[in-house]
């Protein structure tokens, strides 16, 4: 291993060290005091091959241990990188040359591989399964014969035929036929999934023989075990070595025949530090942080995960123990940076861990007037404090059950600034990181996203519906969650503190002085949590939770609140709803949520605690309304397929929720005006006050003529607008609203 010498040796292997140029691209602090066997090895591999001009493809099972590998191969040679996450956004602009606007003229910027390529850098390409097939090629003939034709005119040559054509011609002749050479340092390091074992592109087959392969699988049992013996020295060994049984059982051949997703073993080491500070806890629970088998898998694939639980006696004995809720949190300063003192009582006793902390003051648990706590969302919250501890979460639950609540509860409780952001399915990896605009002199410039600035400040981001995002945009922010690090589209670098603290140190600079080179840290505060709706078991199209997403997040599954917990909720917050409507409106959709008819279910998801909660407010203001009209309108019954629609109705009959027939004599329905006096307006019966718009011009003026039907659909819309909701009017032509 290398001292202060100038060559490194691994084994029988030596590499002699260069000065690098740009010592502020070289990987720090990614190599460990005790490097595994299986490690030295195949860094002894890639140096062999980079010895001899070849360039790599390291290929193996999601997770961070082939980037890892790299990187640590980079800081042991001392070389600088060029890293790029391949995504299916990826373009052949990406890699070469990019064209920007500076003063009014159109000139062209290097990308990462022409960086690479002209400065003798190391490129690092990650997830080649990700890219479109016809962006890669383009890096063909730069990988063999280390050429390539570029936008501005420009040709890269290899060294060998540029030195040949030095000694014929003058540096000047070979600048002006615009000939750039290609330093004989460059070499690329790609990354990537077996496919078709798991889903993705499958390579070119000219682009793979271009590459020396190496299977970079999961370290072994053995080095494994060191591992986690040394990060959990309060659980019992027994107990590693059955976990990590566990674990690479299902990462076997015989799981995935059954359709198991591998386990995450590299997010073992985290579960182990939590076990470590509470060694009582359920270790049965602990794995469904890793890997939530309830939600993901059908019944077969629970009961075979169930089997090897059983089989490393992993299985609960009695009660699982579990933490209760938080108790008490306390801020604790060192070296400026914000961490908190958090008490969890689990089993009887309270234990206290150290977990990080916003930058805005702390608020004890259950303080806020917002939020109900019941026994499930207490203990939900102690839960993602142990996770807090260690990773970044994502909550999983169906749509209305409260993730956004927990969540902003949880980030006051810390003291956390949220940066919600709402995720869609056509989000490309430029909405996520770094967005494209124009300044109005017209030139180009970058934007980071709201997620890279909360990186930077140490926020806490909520990725609201990281369900609906295509998992090949999702690939961009694996190394941001594995290692805290990002590199940006316009050349600006984030890195995690303590590599930042360390080259700092090390190259003597001041922080003005990197952030001028596009260096930057990483808020050792930050963290993500990501909101998803359960995936859909049985589905091929909405799997979204699979073994690459696995590795990212500790899962936490929030069930939908049982009947006491939801009346409690309801009481608390809608204090004025009739106790006899709340009664029936309950009973009715437990019995929904319970039964297992696919269409019965299928309407219980219309019938969330945020929606019970808009009905609960709506009857509390109007107790004269009719529950069953604000139940049918909920699920929009009169949009539903035939079926599903005599499903709703048989099961309000059961529940003795019933139409009441209108008797109201035609006098009354006469009265129906919409009258404007004294600053109010008044639909029907209800009135509300008349807004002074600033300006007018934007209030629209229509032509209308009252009539008796559009006027009740008026008032019910004038309801819904003073209970503060947002209005959706369906119609089944335009011109109605």
């Amino acid at each position: 291993m290398p001292g202060l010498c100038d060559t490194v040796n691994i084994g029988d292997v030596s590499y002699k060290l260069k000065n690098p140029k740009n010592p502020e691209l070289v990987p720090q602090n990614y190599i460990s005091d005790s490097l595994a066997q299986s490690v030295i090895q195949h860094l002894r591999w890639i140096m062999q091959k980079d010895l001899l001009g070849q360039d790599v493809f390291l290929i193996g099972p999601p997770g961070p241990l082939r980037r890892s590998i790299a990187m640590q191969y980079l800081e042991l040679t001392k070389k600088e990188v060029e890293y790029i996450a391949l995504s299916r956004d990826t373009t052949e602009t990406d890699l070469k040359q990019r064209r920007e606007i500076r003063a009014g003229t159109a000139f062209y910027i290097d990308q990462c591989a022409v960086r690479a390529a002209t400065e003798g850098r190391t490129l690092i390409l990650e997830g080649l399964e990700k890219a479109e097939r016809n962006v890669l090629p383009v890096l063909n003939n730069l990988l063999e014969n280390r050429e390539m034709q570029l936008e501005d005119g420009r040709f890269l040559m290899s060294a060998e035929r540029y030195d040949k054509l030095l000694q014929d011609h003058t540096k000047t002749e070979l600048d002006a036929w615009k000939i750039v050479r290609v330093n004989e340092n460059f070499r690329v390091i790609a990354l990537g999934l077996p496919v078709p074992r798991y889903s993705g592109n499958p390579l070119d087959p000219p682009l793979r023989s271009r590459f020396q392969a190496r299977d970079i699988y999961y370290l072994p049992f053995k080095d494994q075990l060191k591992l986690l013996y040394s990060v959990g020295a309060n659980v019992p060994t027994e107990k590693v070595s059955q976990l990590l049984s566990f674990a690479t059982t299902l990462c076997s051949q015989e799981s995935s025949t059954l359709g198991l997703p591998d386990f995450p073993l590299d997010s073992l080491p985290a579960a182990v530090q939590i076990l470590d500070s509470f060694p009582m806890m359920s270790i049965q629970h602990a794995l469904q942080w890793l890997y939530p088998y309830t939600v993901l898998l059908g019944h077969e694939g629970k009961m075979a995960v169930q089997g090897v639980l059983k089989r490393f006696e992993l299985e609960d004995s009695r009660r699982s123990v579990l933490p209760e809720k938080i108790v008490r949190v306390e801020r604790t300063t060192e070296n400026n940076v914000f961490q908190a003192s958090v008490t969890l009582r689990i089993a009887e006793k309270e234990v206290t861990i150290k977990v990080p902390a916003g930058t805005r003051p702390l608020s004890q648990p259950c303080t806020s007037d917002h939020f109900i706590q019941t026994l499930s969302h207490k203990q939900l919250l102690a839960e993602m404090m142990q996770s807090h501890m260690v990773k970044d979460i994502c909550l999983i639950g169906g749509k209305g059950c409260g993730k956004t609540v927990i969540a902003k509860n949880f980030a006051d409780t810390l003291g956390y600034n949220i940066d919600p952001i709402m995720l869609y399915q056509d989000m490309t990896a430029r909405d996520l990181l770094q967005q494209r605009y124009t300044l109005p002199n017209g030139d180009t410039a970058w934007r980071s996203s709201p997620l890279v600035n909360a990186a930077l400040e140490g926020k806490l981001v909520l990725l609201d519906g990281i369900h609906r995002v295509n998992a090949g945009t999702l690939a961009v922010l694996q190394r941001l969650i594995h290692d805290r690090e990002l590199s940006l589209y316009d050349g600006s670098r984030l890195l995690r503190e303590d590599r930042y603290l360390r080259l700092k140190e090390e190259l003597q600079m001041s922080d003005e002085q990197l952030q001028q080179r596009s260096i930057f840290p990483v808020h050792p505060s930050f963290r993500i949590i990501a909101l998803a709706e359960p995936p859909v078991i049985g589905s091929t199209t909405q799997q979204w939770l699979g073994p690459e997403f696995l590795t990212m997040f500790f899962f936490h599954y929030m069930k939908p609140l049982v009947k006491s917990e939801e009346i409690q909720v309801i009481k608390e917050m809608v204090p004025d709803m009739p106790p006899e409507a709340l009664d029936k409106l309950l009973s009715f959709t437990h019995k929904l949520r319970e039964t297992q008819d696919p269409t019965a279910q299928s309407l219980a998801a219309s019938l969330s605690t945020r929606q019970l909660l808009r009905i609960s407010r709506r009857l509390s203001q109007y107790p004269n309304e009719n529950l069953h009209n604000a139940v049918t309108k909920a699920c929009l019954s009169r949009f539903l397929p035939s079926l599903a629609r005599s499903a709703l109705e048989k099961n309000l009959a059961d529940a003795a929720i019933e139409i009441t027939t209108d008797n109201s004599p035609e006098s009354e329905l006469e009265d129906y005006k919409c009258e404007v006096s004294s600053g109010s307006l008044r639909i029907g019966t209800v009135s509300a006050p008349i807004y002074n718009a600033h300006e007018k011009m934007k209030v629209p003026d229509v032509l209308f003529y009252d009539n008796i039907q559009h006027m009740i659909v008026m008032e019910d819309m004038l309801k819904d607008f003073l209970l503060g909701e947002h209005l959706l009017l369906v119609g089944n032509q335009v011109s109605y609203g």
